[in-house]
């Protein structure tokens, strides 16, 4: 069974079958999806919390951006997240960022949870 958690912008689900805590957060264009934690998602509909910050101290998958500055794009870190994230509907441009550049920001602008993922998927991915 899913259970949600709603605010201004952002939506959290947690999946008791699968024990799987995931949000997604979208504003003007911008759109992401997380991994989140039971701790993250217990704050979540708690007084004074940014929840905004919280879920973005999660395990980022997928981001999708469609801002009057550039094309849309979208950049696929964790090539599970609509897996993951089956619940929500996911915003695509269909013009996702090549892997190399994909790398580099990952590298510049996550967490280390976030890129240790990405970095234990693609040896992975390269080991088959």
């Amino acid at each position: 069974m899913l259970h949600f958690k709603k605010g201004l912008g952002w939506k959290a689900c947690y999946d008791d079958e699968k024990n799987l805590y995931t949000a997604k957060t979208s504003w003007r264009g911008d759109f992401d999806l997380y991994e989140i934690d039971a701790e993250i998602y217990n704050q979540l509909d708690e007084p004074d919390v940014d929840a905004w910050e919280l879920i973005g101290s999660g395990r980022h998958l997928y981001y999708s951006q469609d801002s009057p500055i550039g094309p849309p794009t979208d950049m696929v870190i964790d090539e599970n997240y609509a897996t993951l994230c089956s619940w929500a509907e996911i915003q695509e441009s269909g013009n996702i960022m090549p892997d190399k550049l994909t790398d580099i920001a990952v590298d510049l602008w996550e967490n280390e949870e976030t890129r240790e993922h990405r970095k234990e998927q693609k040896e992975s991915k390269n080991k088959k």
